[in-house]
């Protein structure tokens, strides 16, 4: 009896290449929320952008915190005198100048200044999201004088921190004077050294948006940006505060 028999072959999806060597298939799709490129989208850039900032910014509120705690602290302590063997209070309340008042209202006015730029690239940045090649807007030339604001406010911030210094030396209250001095100076200059870290973070912000990098990239630089500029406006009003009730 006869008997038929078919037979057929299949491609075989593995690409060779020379000496023999197998490439695996490539495969395509899979809905991982990822662009054609492999790049993270601008959301999951901005979540994780933000969380790097959370973690940066602990520990600087850790310090000021203890800061905070011992200056409380040393209030009611009392020092023995050298002279007469006895228990003194040597805490002498410090007369804060009414510059750094003036010097809030700068930082609270940068503040808002980064704000309205923040939303500004990140309302852009969510629209050309979806499309394929972003475009610049041509309103983009209108973004930039909020960044030089807010950097052109933070410098005067500082050149106002130090004028503030200059009048409490010329009171006689020095870093060594007194122990509210010396914690007056210690809280300022800190928070003035961290502001300092905006300042350069704003010039990152500044030359990126100057060189048209990506629109997404300068976004989440601002967004960055913007919100460690205002932690430290935030906390300047905090450190006000504390110097000037917590007496």
């Amino acid at each position: 009896m006869a008997s038929f028999s078919t037979t057929a072959t299949v491609d075989d999806p593995r690409i060779t290449v020379g000496d023999g060597a197998i490439l695996p298939p490539v495969l395509t799709g899979g809905g991982d929320d990822r662009s054609d490129s492999g790049k993270p989208d601008y959301a999951t850039r901005l979540r994780r952008a933000r969380l790097g900032l959370v973690v940066a910014l602990t520990p600087i509120l850790m310090l000021f915190v203890s800061f905070t705690s011992a200056y409380i602290v040393r209030q009611g302590l009392p020092t023995l005198d050298p002279q007469t063997n006895l228990l003194v209070k040597d805490w002498i309340p410090v007369k804060l100048p009414t510059l750094l008042l003036v010097n809030t209202f700068v930082l609270l006015l940068s503040s808002l200044g980064m704000e309205l730029a923040r939303r500004q690239f990140r309302g852009e940045a969510v629209l050309a999201s979806g499309n394929a090649a972003p475009k610049s807007s041509s309103s983009e030339q209108n973004k930039m004088p909020w960044l030089a604001m807010t950097l052109v406010l933070g410098l005067l911030f500082l050149f106002g921190q130090w004028a503030a210094w200059k009048q409490l030396a010329a009171t006689g209250f020095y870093v060594s004077s007194t122990p509210s001095s010396s914690f007056v100076y210690l809280l300022t200059g800190t928070h003035a050294v961290h502001l300092m870290g905006g300042i350069l973070a704003l010039f990152v912000a500044s030359i990126a948006v100057l060189f048209r990098r990506a629109l997404a990239t300068r976004s989440i630089v601002i967004d960055v940006t913007a919100w460690y500029w205002h932690f430290m406006a935030g906390l300047w009003v905090y450190i006000l505060c504390l110097l000037e009730f917590a007496r």
